[in-house]
């Protein structure tokens, strides 16, 4: 069983998670458990948890809609009102069961609730488990902008199971398998051309487990997102400014499949300042239109994308910054970029797409 060692604590993959799930809570006693899932995790997986972990029988559950829309002040605000209604103290545990919605503001509010009670992380989707619930960024989505209110907390732990993958969809498969793709573009191009080449449902665990000691060893080296952390957003800066602008339109889509679109046109302003060759953008635009099919984005106006940039939290003295890639396998952090290469990036992706 695959034992990653994070920050403060331990990610553990694999069938037996849940027996070391169990030596965990027998060894902790909490005052109280509480589960935060959505309507899909609350159907189909915690009733495995439950099976698996007699402990969390008698835990009070906090169920949320699912989607970017739950990560509010709004639906912070009924979490916390939920402890304080159950009497949750400080000895109490939050239970994040679920995708990266769930882990990102349920992690938050334990975060902030009576200065900070203990959580774990038990991802229920590929993005949650190869990227969102590893790391110890916390956080909610306010006033239009992508995780703009937040904190960084660590988990107790965090317990994998690649069986709950049998509950997704095939797109929600591919919505965190962006975030794979991501890692290894920006920090192992051999891992990059296992991906490219290998049956990725056979190999669901293996892959987690290497996207996940990829992302920690980075952490590792910049727990505060000061320097070479930087790197993981890679994507995000025009992928976040997309998805904030499709949400709650017909045309919304998945953090995943925004951020797939934001390395192609990142990808793009990379090649324009010689950072990758033409050959490598051709490879990545090829492999990503392959695997993800990514959709056109063609009605959404420049001046919208520029405005939602602004207020992007990585750029400094008004100025765009964003991690680039300067070769498969390698990223900067901290590049500047003008609003001539978005436009011109966009053209392409509009193009090609």
């Amino acid at each position: 069983m695959p034992v990653i060692k994070s920050i403060t604590y331990n990610v553990i993959i694999g069938k037996e998670s849940f027996k070391t799930l169990n030596s965990f809570l027998t060894k902790n006693k909490y005052s109280s458990h509480f589960i935060i899932c959505d309507e899909n995790t609350m159907q189909h997986c915690v009733p495995i948890l439950i099976t698996n972990c007699l402990k969390l029988k008698e835990a009070d559950i906090i169920e949320l809609e699912s989607g970017e829309e739950s990560k509010s002040l709004e639906f912070s605000a009924h979490i916390w009102q939920t402890l304080i209604e159950n009497k949750a103290d400080k000895n109490s545990l939050i239970i994040n069961l679920g995708g990266g919605v769930v882990s990102d503001l349920g992690g938050f509010c334990a975060s902030t609730y009576k200065r900070g009670i203990d959580f774990i992380n038990i991802p229920t989707t590929l993005l949650s488990m190869a990227d969102a619930s590893v790391g110890g960024k916390t956080g909610i989505d306010f006033s239009g902008l992508k995780n703009s209110i937040g904190t960084f907390a660590q988990p107790k732990g965090v317990f994998i199971n690649s069986d709950f993958l049998k509950t997704l969809t095939i797109r929600h498969f591919k919505n965190g398998l962006a975030e794979v793709f991501k890692i290894a573009l920006i920090a192992d191009k051999k891992f990059w051309n296992e991906l490219k080449t290998q049956d990725i449902d056979k190999n669901a665990g293996l892959m987690i487990t290497k996207s996940i000691a990829l992302k920690n060893k980075i952490v590792l080296k910049d727990p505060f997102d000061n320097g070479i952390r930087k790197t993981l957003n890679f994507g995000h800066s025009i992928g976040h400014a997309i998805e904030s602008l499709l949400l709650g339109t017909q045309k919304e889509l998945l953090h995943g499949e925004a951020i797939v679109i934001g390395m192609m046109i990142e990808s793009h302003i990379s090649s324009q300042k010689k950072q990758i060759s033409k050959k490598e953008l051709k490879e990545i635009t090829f492999v990503f239109k392959k695997v993800f099919e990514p959709k056109t984005i063609s009605h959404l106006n420049l001046s919208s994308i520029l405005e939602l940039l602004k207020n992007d939290k990585k750029n400094t003295k008004n100025k765009f910054q964003f991690a680039l890639i300067n070769k498969i396998g390698s990223c900067k952090f901290d590049v500047e970029v003008s609003e001539t290469q978005i436009k011109k990036a966009l053209d392409y992706y509009n193009k090609t797409a």
